[in-house]
């Protein structure tokens, strides 16, 4: 699931910049994105018919009603309820025509989506199985109860029956489809028979009964976590034909609290960098070998994970720790400090070395979590697993390596030193490094950018999600060494233009 902003370029839409973000998408194993929640721009469809990405098109993600998004104690103000709702009576369907004669000759469309989690119980449609009744398997919260006093859940099939038909008056070549919140309520409405294809939004729980009462339906994952047992619901479940994961690349906006600035489960983050969450789904599905590592400090022993979860153990009384798909490739920590070096690989098992040493036993890969790990106490070196098949063939390896202070700031596009400029936008990655060459994962120095001829500065972009920084300014800081800048010429130019970052000590 794709939203249109960029970071620091906002809702500005640069066709080099997006191509960028599908290829790193691509290279992790990215086959389709969902445009969430309404039609982008042209150009996106236009790299995604160049790239093979399919596109599932989507329109609204409301009807007739807004959607209730204020959360008390993280929002300040007065309750805002702007939205397409103001005016889906008049525009509604002329917008949807619009979408798909426009789109409709675009290879990579494979389904149009009318609506996103219109359905969500109670926000505002309710019906009476939301009164308690777990009878049948209902196995979702019920939101609150029934409300006789809110809006029927029977105008849903009514909408979408009409949506639907307007789709299919310009176009019968692809399936109509939506991303439904509310399953157990939306099956006692006539809305998922309006639909071609039914997506359930984090809804996996209901993958086998729905099968079961509804065998013809066709059903996939349009909104999911990141996590193993999210892509299990799929590689378990033959009638599951994908899933969509909720978010591709971090977006601005549906913060938490401060000094949160957007939105940060994406594969890829702000700048477009792959996040360590990238290369854990990447290793759930990759054919060829793949193999990543990640460290942090054990809970309590030092700086902790970017993502915590809970697992009970098998008595549900004992709670461990379960490994993080947000370790960041950094092994700089206190000497005999004990850290959680994780693996995110497709190999059958694994070992670990520190300095061609064995610290890691050799593992399987484990069917329950999808990651490897290791709890080792810290020595600086070269940290690197290996990967082996089940007759303990070596098939892949990874490493990273501890890191001196930074020393000096590389500029590289891809893995050459040079600036790629095309539609007079240049993008130069920026990455810290120490006097031996090796990235500094750790290093968020102040870098400034100042540019000599006919060009201007757009913006500088770390991915730091909380970053309090001025978006304006020529000065940002890096994010785990790492910074993206985007230069755009002033017209057409022979004139060279230079460009000079500098940090304090660098």
């Amino acid at each position: 699931c794709l939203h249109h902003d960029s970071g620091v370029l906002g809702a500005e839409v640069y066709p080099e910049v997006w191509r960028r973000r599908l290829l790193a998408l691509k290279s992790l194993g990215v086959n389709a994105i969902r445009t969430s929640h309404n039609p982008q721009a042209s150009s996106l469809y236009d790299l995604c018919d160049e790239l093979g990405l399919l596109v599932m098109d989507e329109a609204f993600d409301e009807w007739e009603f807004p959607k209730r998004k204020w959360l008390q104690g993280w929002n300040n103000g007065t309750p805002g309820y702007q939205g397409t709702f103001d005016f889906f009576k008049e525009w509604g369907e002329r917008d949807l025509a619009d979408m798909v004669k426009r789109d409709r000759n675009h290879l990579s469309i494979f389904a149009w989506s009318i609506g996103n989690e219109v359905d969500y119980p109670n926000d505002p449609y309710s019906h009476p199985i939301l009164a308690g009744n777990r009878e049948g398997g209902f196995t979702q919260p019920i939101f609150g109860g029934y409300k006789k006093d809110a809006p029927d859940a029977k105008r849903l099939g009514d909408i979408a029956k009409t949506l639907a038909a307007v789709v299919r008056k310009y176009d019968t070549s692809r399936p109509v489809t939506a991303g439904l919140a509310g399953v157990a309520m939306s099956n006692e409405t006539e809305y998922p028979g309006a639909l071609d294809i039914a997506g359930y939004n984090y809804t996996e729980s209901r993958y086998i009964q729905d099968h079961k009462a509804y065998p013809k339906r066709v059903i996939f994952g349009s909104e999911n976590r990141h996590d193993y047992a999210a892509w299990k619901a799929v590689t378990d479940n033959e009638h599951i034909f994908g899933q969509f994961l909720w978010t591709g690349i971090d977006y601005l906006g549906e913060s938490g609290r401060w000094p949160s600035r957007g939105f940060y489960s994406g594969l890829l983050d702000f700048a477009g960098f792959i996040k360590p969450r990238g290369y854990f789904r990447q290793s759930l599905w990759a054919e060829k070998p793949v193999a990543y590592i990640g460290t942090y400090a054990l809970k309590g022993g030092g700086a902790a994970a970017d993502v915590w979860s809970v697992l009970e153990s098998e008595q549900g009384q004992q709670k461990n720790e379960t490994p993080s798909m947000d370790a960041w490739p950094i092994w700089n920590y206190q000497a005999g400090q004990i850290i959680r070096v994780v693996t995110y690989t497709n190999a059958a098992k694994a070992r670990l070395e520190l300095n061609g040493k064995e610290v890691g036993a050799v593992k399987d890969y484990d069917q329950k979590m999808g990651i490897i790990y290791w709890d080792i106490p810290f020595a600086a070196g070269k940290l690197e697993v290996v990967g082996m098949d089940a007759s303990g063939k070596e098939t892949v390896r990874h490493q990273i390596q501890s890191s001196k202070r930074p020393q000096t700031i590389k500029a590289l596009q891809g893995e050459e030193v040079q600036v790629k400029v095309k539609d007079g936008v240049a993008q130069i990655e920026l990455q810290l490094v120490d006097e031996d060459g090796i990235p500094v994962a750790t290093a968020d120095d102040e870098i400034t950018c100042e540019i000599v001829g006919n060009a201007r500065l757009l913006g500088m972009e770390a991915g730091d999600n909380a970053d309090k920084g001025d978006y304006t300014d020529n000065k940002q800081r890096a994010y785990h060494g790492k910074m993206i800048v985007y230069i755009q010429t002033k017209g057409k130019t022979s004139e060279d233009v230079t460009v000079r970052f500098s940090a304090p000590w660098l």
